[in-house]
Protein backbone atom coordinates (compact mmCIF):
# COMPACT_ATOMS: atom_id res chain seq x y z
CA UNK A 1 0.00 0.00 0.00
CA UNK A 2 1.11 3.10 -0.70
CA UNK A 3 1.63 5.64 2.50
CA UNK A 4 -1.72 7.87 2.94
CA UNK A 5 0.02 10.66 3.40
CA UNK A 6 2.19 11.37 0.66
CA UNK A 7 1.23 12.05 -2.94
CA UNK A 8 0.32 9.43 -5.10
CA UNK A 9 2.59 9.30 -7.51
CA UNK A 10 1.65 9.87 -11.23
CA UNK A 11 2.85 8.86 -15.04
CA UNK A 12 1.13 10.01 -17.79
CA UNK A 13 1.56 8.39 -21.47
CA UNK A 14 1.17 10.07 -25.04
CA UNK A 15 1.72 13.37 -22.66
CA UNK A 16 1.70 15.45 -25.92
CA UNK A 17 -1.60 14.13 -27.02
CA UNK A 18 -4.98 16.52 -26.14
CA UNK A 19 -6.34 14.02 -23.44
CA UNK A 20 -2.37 13.58 -22.34
CA UNK A 21 -2.41 17.35 -21.60
CA UNK A 22 -5.60 17.14 -19.77
CA UNK A 23 -4.32 14.82 -17.85
CA UNK A 24 -1.01 16.59 -16.62
CA UNK A 25 -3.23 19.45 -16.44
CA UNK A 26 -6.21 17.26 -13.63
CA UNK A 27 -2.77 15.91 -11.80
CA UNK A 28 -1.77 19.28 -11.46
CA UNK A 29 -4.92 20.27 -10.04
CA UNK A 30 -5.60 17.64 -7.34
CA UNK A 31 -3.24 17.89 -3.85
CA UNK A 32 -3.43 14.27 -3.41
CA UNK A 33 -1.36 13.18 -5.97
CA UNK A 34 1.24 14.84 -8.06
CA UNK A 35 3.70 14.19 -11.32
CA UNK A 36 6.12 12.55 -11.51
CA UNK A 37 6.99 11.21 -14.90
CA UNK A 38 5.08 12.06 -18.51
CA UNK A 39 5.95 10.18 -21.85
CA UNK A 40 5.99 9.99 -25.21
CA UNK A 41 7.27 8.01 -28.37
CA UNK A 42 10.81 7.66 -28.95
CA UNK A 43 11.69 10.47 -31.38
CA UNK A 44 8.78 12.80 -30.45
CA UNK A 45 10.03 16.26 -31.01
CA UNK A 46 8.30 16.88 -27.12
CA UNK A 47 10.91 14.88 -25.58
CA UNK A 48 13.11 17.28 -23.04
CA UNK A 49 10.13 19.59 -22.65
CA UNK A 50 8.43 20.47 -19.53
CA UNK A 51 5.14 18.78 -19.58
CA UNK A 52 3.67 21.24 -17.39
CA UNK A 53 4.83 23.81 -19.70
CA UNK A 54 3.85 21.65 -22.69
CA UNK A 55 -0.22 20.90 -21.07
CA UNK A 56 -0.17 24.92 -20.68
CA UNK A 57 0.13 25.02 -16.94
CA UNK A 58 2.71 26.21 -14.70
CA UNK A 59 5.85 24.37 -15.06
CA UNK A 60 5.98 20.65 -13.28
CA UNK A 61 9.27 20.30 -13.03
CA UNK A 62 9.30 17.15 -15.37
CA UNK A 63 10.23 16.68 -18.61
CA UNK A 64 8.99 14.59 -21.01
CA UNK A 65 10.87 11.45 -21.46
CA UNK A 66 10.50 8.05 -23.55
CA UNK A 67 12.20 5.29 -21.48
CA UNK A 68 8.74 3.74 -20.04
CA UNK A 69 10.30 1.08 -17.94
CA UNK A 70 12.39 3.50 -16.00
CA UNK A 71 9.67 6.02 -15.89
CA UNK A 72 7.24 2.80 -13.80
CA UNK A 73 9.62 2.39 -11.68
CA UNK A 74 9.61 5.68 -9.65
CA UNK A 75 6.10 6.02 -9.69
CA UNK A 76 2.94 4.47 -7.72
CA UNK A 77 0.25 4.22 -10.72
CA UNK A 78 0.52 5.22 -14.67
CA UNK A 79 -2.88 7.12 -16.50
CA UNK A 80 -2.60 5.69 -20.23
CA UNK A 81 -5.18 7.34 -23.02
CA UNK A 82 -2.90 6.25 -25.97
CA UNK A 83 -3.61 3.18 -28.70
CA UNK A 84 -4.50 -0.16 -27.82
CA UNK A 85 -1.06 -1.54 -28.77
CA UNK A 86 0.61 0.85 -26.62
CA UNK A 87 -1.87 0.65 -23.65
CA UNK A 88 -1.28 -3.30 -23.94
CA UNK A 89 2.58 -2.32 -23.49
CA UNK A 90 2.47 -0.25 -20.91
CA UNK A 91 0.06 -2.44 -18.86
CA UNK A 92 2.65 -5.01 -19.64
CA UNK A 93 5.86 -2.87 -18.60
CA UNK A 94 3.56 -1.34 -15.25
CA UNK A 95 3.12 -5.35 -14.44
CA UNK A 96 7.28 -5.57 -14.20
CA UNK A 97 7.43 -2.20 -12.30
CA UNK A 98 4.98 -3.69 -10.39
CA UNK A 99 2.68 0.02 -10.18
CA UNK A 100 -1.26 0.15 -11.03
CA UNK A 101 -2.43 1.35 -14.46
CA UNK A 102 -5.15 3.48 -15.40
CA UNK A 103 -5.95 2.78 -18.94
CA UNK A 104 -8.78 4.98 -20.91
CA UNK A 105 -8.27 3.91 -24.58
CA UNK A 106 -10.52 2.25 -26.74
CA UNK A 107 -10.79 0.21 -29.35
CA UNK A 108 -9.40 -2.56 -27.60
CA UNK A 109 -9.81 -6.27 -29.28
CA UNK A 110 -10.88 -9.11 -27.24
CA UNK A 111 -6.85 -10.54 -27.16
CA UNK A 112 -6.19 -6.89 -26.42
CA UNK A 113 -8.41 -7.28 -23.20
CA UNK A 114 -6.51 -10.24 -22.60
CA UNK A 115 -3.58 -8.76 -22.41
CA UNK A 116 -4.59 -6.25 -19.47
CA UNK A 117 -6.61 -9.12 -17.80
CA UNK A 118 -2.49 -10.54 -17.83
CA UNK A 119 -1.18 -7.37 -16.21
CA UNK A 120 -4.09 -7.36 -13.73
CA UNK A 121 -2.52 -10.91 -12.56
CA UNK A 122 0.75 -8.51 -11.02
CA UNK A 123 -1.06 -4.65 -10.40
CA UNK A 124 -4.28 -3.34 -10.27
CA UNK A 125 -5.51 -2.51 -13.87
CA UNK A 126 -8.43 -0.07 -13.98
CA UNK A 127 -9.56 0.57 -17.57
CA UNK A 128 -13.04 2.17 -18.65
CA UNK A 129 -13.99 3.29 -22.16
CA UNK A 130 -15.28 6.32 -20.00
CA UNK A 131 -14.05 7.89 -17.20
CA UNK A 132 -16.39 10.74 -16.61
CA UNK A 133 -19.30 10.44 -13.35
CA UNK A 134 -22.17 11.58 -15.65
CA UNK A 135 -21.50 8.84 -18.06
CA UNK A 136 -21.33 6.33 -15.43
CA UNK A 137 -24.26 7.30 -13.61
CA UNK A 138 -25.91 7.14 -17.23
CA UNK A 139 -25.32 3.64 -17.15
CA UNK A 140 -27.06 2.86 -14.38
CA UNK A 141 -30.32 4.93 -15.48
CA UNK A 142 -30.00 3.07 -18.68
CA UNK A 143 -30.31 -0.56 -16.81
CA UNK A 144 -33.16 0.76 -15.03
CA UNK A 145 -34.83 1.92 -17.80
CA UNK A 146 -34.11 -1.65 -19.93
CA UNK A 147 -35.55 -3.08 -16.68
CA UNK A 148 -38.43 -1.70 -16.51
CA UNK A 149 -39.37 -1.66 -20.18
CA UNK A 150 -37.91 -4.91 -21.29
CA UNK A 151 -39.00 -5.57 -24.85
CA UNK A 152 -42.02 -3.63 -25.36
CA UNK A 153 -39.29 -0.75 -26.77
CA UNK A 154 -37.00 -1.21 -29.29
CA UNK A 155 -33.41 0.17 -28.71
CA UNK A 156 -30.89 2.50 -30.52
CA UNK A 157 -27.74 4.03 -29.33
CA UNK A 158 -26.49 7.08 -31.49
CA UNK A 159 -23.16 9.27 -30.08
CA UNK A 160 -21.06 11.63 -32.21
CA UNK A 161 -17.55 12.54 -31.74
CA UNK A 162 -15.31 14.61 -33.35
CA UNK A 163 -13.89 14.22 -36.68
CA UNK A 164 -10.70 12.48 -35.63
CA UNK A 165 -11.84 9.79 -33.47
CA UNK A 166 -10.61 6.92 -35.10
CA UNK A 167 -12.96 4.08 -33.50
CA UNK A 168 -16.66 3.40 -34.30
CA UNK A 169 -19.17 2.88 -32.25
CA UNK A 170 -17.27 4.79 -29.29
CA UNK A 171 -16.23 2.34 -26.58
CA UNK A 172 -18.76 4.26 -24.36
CA UNK A 173 -22.09 3.08 -26.97
CA UNK A 174 -20.67 -0.25 -26.49
CA UNK A 175 -20.42 -0.13 -22.85
CA UNK A 176 -23.88 0.82 -22.81
CA UNK A 177 -25.04 -1.54 -25.45
CA UNK A 178 -23.44 -4.20 -22.97
CA UNK A 179 -25.16 -3.07 -19.95
CA UNK A 180 -28.66 -2.90 -22.07
CA UNK A 181 -27.97 -6.48 -23.53
CA UNK A 182 -27.15 -7.98 -19.84
CA UNK A 183 -30.00 -6.38 -18.65
CA UNK A 184 -32.27 -7.53 -21.03
CA UNK A 185 -30.74 -11.05 -21.09
CA UNK A 186 -29.59 -10.34 -25.03
CA UNK A 187 -26.16 -10.97 -26.71
CA UNK A 188 -25.00 -8.06 -27.70
CA UNK A 189 -23.13 -10.26 -30.59
CA UNK A 190 -25.66 -11.57 -31.84
CA UNK A 191 -28.12 -8.66 -31.22
CA UNK A 192 -26.35 -5.76 -32.36
CA UNK A 193 -27.10 -3.58 -35.87
CA UNK A 194 -24.41 -0.96 -36.51
CA UNK A 195 -26.24 1.24 -38.99
CA UNK A 196 -28.35 0.18 -42.28
CA UNK A 197 -28.73 0.68 -45.44
CA UNK A 198 -30.75 0.08 -48.52
CA UNK A 199 -34.08 -2.51 -48.20
CA UNK A 200 -32.81 -4.22 -44.50
CA UNK A 201 -36.47 -5.52 -43.93
CA UNK A 202 -38.40 -5.23 -40.62
CA UNK A 203 -36.31 -4.27 -37.55
CA UNK A 204 -36.14 -6.87 -35.26
CA UNK A 205 -37.73 -6.78 -31.95
CA UNK A 206 -34.65 -7.57 -30.07
CA UNK A 207 -32.42 -5.87 -32.34
CA UNK A 208 -30.22 -2.76 -30.52
CA UNK A 209 -28.88 -0.56 -32.91
CA UNK A 210 -25.71 1.71 -33.27
CA UNK A 211 -25.45 4.18 -35.00
CA UNK A 212 -21.60 6.31 -35.29
CA UNK A 213 -21.37 10.41 -36.17
CA UNK A 214 -18.35 11.93 -36.69
CA UNK A 215 -17.81 15.65 -37.54
CA UNK A 216 -16.12 18.55 -36.17
CA UNK A 217 -15.00 19.41 -32.38
CA UNK A 218 -17.20 17.43 -30.88
CA UNK A 219 -15.98 15.98 -27.57
CA UNK A 220 -18.78 13.36 -27.37
CA UNK A 221 -22.52 13.07 -27.45
CA UNK A 222 -24.32 10.00 -26.57
CA UNK A 223 -28.08 9.21 -26.84
CA UNK A 224 -30.15 5.65 -26.26
CA UNK A 225 -33.64 5.86 -27.41
CA UNK A 226 -36.41 3.91 -26.16
CA UNK A 227 -39.10 3.58 -29.10
CA UNK A 228 -42.73 2.25 -27.34
CA UNK A 229 -45.70 2.05 -29.03
CA UNK A 230 -47.21 5.53 -28.00
CA UNK A 231 -44.11 6.94 -26.52
CA UNK A 232 -40.47 7.44 -26.44
CA UNK A 233 -37.89 7.32 -23.85
CA UNK A 234 -34.43 9.25 -24.80
CA UNK A 235 -31.21 9.31 -22.17
CA UNK A 236 -28.50 11.32 -23.05
CA UNK A 237 -24.87 12.81 -21.97
CA UNK A 238 -23.11 15.15 -23.43
CA UNK A 239 -19.69 16.19 -22.88
CA UNK A 240 -18.33 19.62 -23.20
CA UNK A 241 -14.93 19.60 -22.12
CA UNK A 242 -12.37 16.85 -22.30
CA UNK A 243 -11.44 18.03 -18.96
CA UNK A 244 -14.11 15.72 -17.37
CA UNK A 245 -12.51 12.56 -18.72
CA UNK A 246 -9.33 13.63 -17.54
CA UNK A 247 -10.79 14.65 -13.96
CA UNK A 248 -12.57 11.44 -13.80
CA UNK A 249 -9.38 9.42 -14.66
CA UNK A 250 -7.23 10.88 -12.53
CA UNK A 251 -9.38 10.42 -9.44
CA UNK A 252 -9.39 6.43 -10.64
CA UNK A 253 -5.77 6.69 -10.25
CA UNK A 254 -5.91 7.59 -6.58
CA UNK A 255 -8.09 5.07 -5.91
CA UNK A 256 -6.24 2.50 -7.93
CA UNK A 257 -2.72 3.26 -6.18
CA UNK A 258 -1.82 0.71 -3.36
CA UNK A 259 -5.03 -1.51 -4.75
CA UNK A 260 -4.49 -5.48 -4.91
CA UNK A 261 -3.90 -6.81 -8.39
CA UNK A 262 -7.38 -7.51 -10.37
CA UNK A 263 -9.34 -5.81 -12.99
CA UNK A 264 -11.71 -2.88 -12.28
CA UNK A 265 -13.50 -0.45 -13.87
CA UNK A 266 -15.27 3.21 -12.67
CA UNK A 267 -17.99 1.00 -10.68
CA UNK A 268 -15.35 0.10 -8.62
CA UNK A 269 -13.62 3.34 -8.38
CA UNK A 270 -16.96 4.97 -7.29
CA UNK A 271 -18.24 2.67 -5.49
CA UNK A 272 -21.40 1.28 -6.89
CA UNK A 273 -20.67 -2.14 -7.58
Amino acid sequence: MTDSTSPVRVAVTGAAGRMGRMLVAAVAGRSECRLTAALERPGASVIGMDAGVLAGCDPAGVTVGDDAAEAFAAVDVVVDFTTPEASCAHAAAAAKAGCAIVIGTTGLAPEQHGQLDVAARHVPVVWAPNYSVGVNLTLRLLAQAAAVLGDDADVEIVEMHHRHKVDAPSGTALRMGEVLAATLGRDLDVVAEHGRWGRTGERGRDRIGFHALRGGDVVGDHTVVFAAEGERIEITHRASDRMTFAAGAVRAAVWAAGRVPGRYDMDDVLGLR
